[in-house]
């Protein structure tokens, strides 16, 4: 029993479960929950119920921390006792579903830190000799055990590890919030119904799941070959073993759709290639070599830590809002437009920050829209390129469009603003916005990394179209016109809706297919270390 209780005490005091949980283990007005002692024999979900000086005992002799205790007593009192995972049968159908719940997190997870080896004895028992396997004088300190087991798994499945801090790893986009008794309460009162549709975490979260276990059997069979060639590129018409490894690789991740043992390169390989190309944003001519090649021989392992990592990621994101908003995907270099929650409406293609200028992972609330911007030179850009060049030639301002604004230079609206035509900007302390370019090429390229942390957008007046959609005066010919008056204009929309800077470089698309991207900014590398070290 010792031993066991250690390992609850540590998790409550390393994973800081307790104030993450601080919120959940509250009533309204922010003090403990008032036992209901309305509820009955006649009224409970279960008949069964445990004494409360039991549950003080339990919590002493295992020194559960005071926001531990807190949650005990919210979820017991909101009960007045009766069981949650028992009844008059023994152990209740929702104990198995949570156990075997657990254990699919645990095998998919990798993450053997809640397992409870104590609980593990009894729910193979119940396994062999079903639910009365368990004997009455071991029923009120199993169910207590249950109880706490599912803290431990609601606060790691679904809030994410608390040992690590998002901010550190360049994550500002608060972190979700997860009312546990509620979960907890629902799970006990629905006796397990549905158990899985009960996980607070998004849709993308569980389509990722099913990508990591397809992996996992992939993994299983030991045939992710790596793509032996000493040729820099491999196209229609080669022959060789190299060309069947490539099908063979293909053909395991779903891109080739039948695999033969011919050791040519046809169409139909270069469609799947262009398929793979396609999924990794990578440019798609079918050929591989280069970006495709290194993508390729990448091991099966680090794919499914890519997945966890981006895992992990979704168990930190807030709820979908059920407004408009917009997503910029920093490692696809995409901005995707939804409506009303789910619906999405377009996406479009954006330039981010570059290595050294990352762009800020974080949220705000898009508030204004401002035509024919002026661009107010930042302080780094200022003391390193433009003071420099007014210092090399004294034409440097004119001849980039730029005049002084007290102690700072700013540049003239135009179309050779280095924030084209208009901007979108939803205030924070990053600096960063939206904005159009009069560097259209670089929309085309593959890897769009190039800005200072701005996100620019390649079809603004589409952008701002859709903002201004329920604006009757704000026609397309006025749109155009504002855009290129050269004199600010500044437009407050009606309602400010979300906007959310993240970072995923693993995810399931709408066509189900599952798409990878470059860590461009090493934070995958840096969870990976903390996460699987």
């Amino acid at each position: 029993m010792k031993v066991h209780s250690s390992i609850f005490l540590i998790f409550l005091l390393v994973t800081g479960l307790s104030p993450s949980c601080q919120e959940a283990s509250k009533g309204p007005s922010g003090q403990i929950i008032s036992r209901d002692t309305t509820i009955s024999t006649k009224s409970a979900f279960s008949t069964l119920f445990i004494d409360s000086s039991y549950l003080e005992h339990f919590l002493a002799d295992r020194q559960v921390i005071d926001t531990g205790r807190q949650l005990y007593r919210n979820f017991y009192n909101q009960r007045n006792f009766s069981l949650a995972w028992f009844d008059s049968s023994g152990i209740a159908e929702q104990a198995n579903l949570f156990w075997n719940l657990q254990a699919n997190y645990i095998a998919f997870s990798g993450d053997s830190s809640i397992y409870n080896p104590f609980l593990q004895q009894w729910a193979d028992s119940v396994g062999v000799y079903g639910a009365r396997a368990i004997p009455d004088s071991l029923r009120s300190r199993i169910e207590l055990e249950l109880t706490g087991q599912f803290f431990r798994y609601a606060a790691k499945a679904y809030m994410g590890n608390l040992k690590l801090n998002s901010a550190d790893l360049g994550w500002f986009i608060p972190r979700r919030k997860v009312d546990i008794l509620a979960l907890l309460d629902s799970v006990s009162n629905n006796k397990g119904k549905d158990i899985k549709h009960l996980e607070p975490v998004n849709r993308q979260y569980g389509l990722l799941r099913e990508a990591l276990n397809r992996y996992y059997e992939i993994e299983k069979q030991g045939a992710w070959d790596h793509l032996a060639t000493t040729q820099k590129k491999i196209t229609i018409g080669d022959t060789g073993q190299a060309v069947l490894q490539l099908k063979r690789r293909l053909f395991l991740s779903g891109d080739l759709g039948k695999m033969d043992s011919v050791p040519l390169f046809d169409t139909a390989l270069a469609a799947a290639v262009r398929k793979f190309q396609y999924r990794y944003g990578l440019r798609e001519d079918g050929i591989v070599g280069g970006a495709t090649l290194q993508e390729i021989n990448r091991p099966i392992n680090y794919r499914i830590r890519q997945i966890l990592v981006n895992m992990e990621r979704l168990r930190w994101v807030p709820d979908e809002p059920a407004t408009d908003y917009l997503l910029v995907n920093i490692p696809e270099y995409r901005l995707h437009v939804y409506e009303k929650g789910r619906n999405l409406v377009f996406n479009m293609n954006v330039v981010v920050g570059s290595t050294t200028h990352h762009s800020v992972i974080f949220t705000g609330n898009l508030k204004n829209i401002v035509f024919s911007p002026y661009w107010y030179v930042p302080p780094g850009i200022l003391q390193k390129e433009v003071l420099p060049g007014i210092k090399r030639n004294k034409n440097y301002l004119s001849s980039h469009n730029m005049e002084w604004n007290g102690g700072n230079v700013r540049q003239k609206p135009g179309p050779k603003n280095s924030l084209g035509l208009v901007k979108f900007l939803f205030p924070n302390s990053y600096n960063i916005y939206l904005h159009d370019t009069p560097s259209k090429s670089l929309f085309n390229e593959s890897k769009r990394d190039f800005s200072h942390g701005c996100i620019r957008v390649a079809e603004p007046k589409k952008l701002a179209a859709w903002l201004l959609r329920d604006e009757k005066s704000w026609t397309s010919e006025k749109i155009d016109a504002a855009m290129h008056k050269g004199s600010e204009t500044w437009v407050t929309i009606k309602q400010e809706l979300p906007v959310f800077i993240g970072y995923f470089t693993a995810w399931v698309d709408r066509q189900g297919n599952l798409n990878f991207r470059e860590d461009i900014y090493g934070h995958d590398k840096i969870m990976m270390e903390k996460m699987f070290r």
